[in-house]
């Protein structure tokens, strides 16, 4: 083991233990609390890193491979990495098989291949919201909004997938939130779109963005693009002023439900992304009910993180505590079970479920 980050093997059993007692009493997979609270708490390791991405494999469920993206430098955490092994007190609780920067790339495979998350934009030009970890690292930073350039990132993903090809892929999905004007967004998937085509290729589409909101971009994306949708980025419910960029911050929470409505009456697919820890427990689950009746995906919920003291001390009440997520979970099953989705295991990599929802067993891709 590594001596450069000293272990209080006493002080972690004692929080491993705390662990199992809540998966318990809260009749979840302990699996699934071991990863939440991965994804809360970070890691310590003595690498110099502000925040990694990390491909485990849990030792109680070793066939299973996860990505999490996690702070690196978080010496307080009862998380231990050595080597490839990370440690909880005296308790292996998984190997790790990849340590790689979270560095923004132009394009990479998820879902075993079958998608493609896209990062077309200058990152650098995105002003960043004040919780957001991603001004924290370095961009590859392209620029590339013109069909000849969107041709060039394709062909190089294609290149560097196991089949030589973009067949395979089901999904696109950019998460770039760096288009300031609504016609600008609009503009890039006509571009986009017409690009797949030009390929042979015919994936759904989608875009984590705020700023498509007026019917006429609805419906252009609808006759234009076709198979997309649209994952508004909602983050948070309240202290929005504060938390959120303008472009995110002036969609008030009363004009969600009708946005995700409207987008569906064009024609389109929609769901949301939101970032639980922000919100008191009872604004989270109200806006979540608010929302449910309008999604035609599960929607995208993540444990929030804190890197800096700052980001700390953005979170609300209780949100540094791993059973507030346990709590956000129960109140967010009971008013997402009725919609009939439940959560696909790739789509997010810092997700309140892993291996159950709503007390059945999740399946398929977890990578």
């Amino acid at each position: 083991m590594n001596s450069a980050v000293a272990p209080d093997h006493a002080a972690d059993d004692e929080v491993r233990r705390g662990f199992e007692e809540l998966a318990l009493r809260y009749g979840v997979p302990l699996e699934d609390v071991l990863l939440l609270a991965v994804n809360l708490h970070g890691v310590n390791a003595d690498r110099p890193r502000n925040r990694a991405r990390l491909r485990l494999r849990l030792v109680r469920e070793p066939d299973t491979p996860w990505m999490v993206i996690v702070p690196l430098n978080n010496t307080a955490s009862p998380f231990r990495l050595y080597d490839q092994e990370l440690w909880l007190g005296s308790t292996l609780v998984a190997h790790v098989s990849r340590i790689e920067g979270d560095d923004a790339v132009g394009g990479y495979f998820r879902c075993g291949g079958r998608a493609v998350t896209l990062n077309p934009n200058a990152r650098s030009r995105c002003t960043g919201c004040a919780f957001c970890p991603n001004t924290l690292e370095a961009a590859a930073d392209p620029r590339l909004t013109e069909e000849t350039k969107l041709s060039a990132l394709l062909e190089s993903l294609a290149a560097s997938s196991p089949t030589g090809s973009l067949e395979q892929v089901d999904v696109v999905t950019e998460s770039t939130g760096c288009y300031q004007l609504e016609e600008a967004a609009v503009k890039h998937f006509i571009d986009l779109r017409r690009v797949l085509t030009g390929m042979g290729l015919s994936p759904r589409i989608g875009f984590l963005t705020s700023v498509v909101r007026t019917d006429e971009a609805l419906r252009t994306l609808a006759d234009r693009v076709g198979d997309f949708t649209l994952w508004l980025t909602i983050e948070c419910f309240t202290r929005r002023d504060l938390l959120l960029k303008d472009t995110k911050a002036d969609l008030t929470p009363e004009q969600m439900p009708d946005l995700l409505a409207r987008a569906r009456s064009a024609g389109l697919d929609a769901s949301f992304n939101l970032v639980v820890g922000l919100d008191p427990l009872d604004r989270l689950t109200d806006g979540v009910r608010s929302l449910a009746p309008h999604v035609s995906e599960f929607p995208n919920l993540q444990v929030y993180q804190a890197h800096t003291p700052l980001m700390s001390s953005l979170r609300t009440s209780g949100a540094e505590n791993l059973e507030f997520y346990l709590q956000a979970r129960a109140a967010l099953e009971n008013e997402l079970a009725g919609t009939g989705l439940t959560p696909m295991r790739w789509a997010c990599y810092r997700p309140l479920w892993h291996y159950e929802f709503a007390g059945q067993p999740l399946t398929g891709p977890t990578v």
